[in-house]
């Protein structure tokens, strides 16, 4: 695999989402963060293309609204804008920030013309939330315009969630637990919409040195 035909996509990884209570709570996977900015430090190290995805929210309540410091870059996944246009210089990253307002990475954006434009056929995915945005980009990037992805399962996370089924016992909505959505919507996709690896097995495929 060509390296510098991979480019590392990361999903809406905004401050937003450190409130917990708010998008349901008991968070899986708490090294996520600190895997996903392994992942970009390489991708620099390396001069590898590097998309930021940043989810610009238009729902009023929101704390991804554009207008809202949750809307910001988590620490970890801060983009270099420096390097946002590299002129044609080899020796420095391409990144690039795509805005959107929905749950795919890919409606009411550019990124399918960039990744074409550039060649770019082979997609590496990581990113919040597991079950929303990420599985979402997921599914069409692969599923439905033909990219080959590749999905870092420890580079994304996501939140309990309260189930439209009753628990006949309690009478209360059953709380589906972050690690069982996590990893039942990474089964779903793996091997249907994308190869879910592990951000080791995923350097030994790149050949990193």
């Amino acid at each position: 695999m060509s390296l510098e035909q991979v480019p590392l996509i990361v999903i809406d990884m905004q401050k937003g989402f450190d409130d917990e209570a708010y998008w349901g709570g008991n968070r899986n996977n708490p090294q996520c963060e600190a895997n996903i900015g392994k992942l970009i430090g390489i991708w620099r190290q390396h001069k590898l293309p590097i998309i930021h995805v940043q989810h610009c929210s238009t729902e009023p309540e929101s704390l991804l609204r554009p207008d809202q410091p949750g809307c910001q870059f988590k620490d970890e996944a801060i983009p270099n804008l420096n390097d946002t246009d590299n002129g044609g210089d080899k020796n420095r990253s391409y990144e690039i920030i795509i805005q959107k307002n929905v749950n795919s990475s890919f409606i009411g954006t550019n990124l399918e013309e960039l990744l074409k434009k550039h060649n770019w056929l082979t997609i590496v995915l990581c990113g919040l939330t597991t079950d929303h945005c990420v599985s979402t980009t997921t599914r069409i990037v692969a599923g439905n315009l033909g990219f080959r992805a590749y999905l870092v399962g420890d580079c994304t996370a996501t939140f309990d969630r309260v189930s439209p089924f009753i628990d006949p016992t309690t009478g209360k909505p059953i709380v589906i637990k972050s690690e069982q959505i996590h990893a039942v919507h990474l089964t779903s996709l793996h091997n249907e919409f994308a190869t879910v690896v592990t951000s080791t097995e995923l350097l030994g495929l790149l050949k990193f040195q």
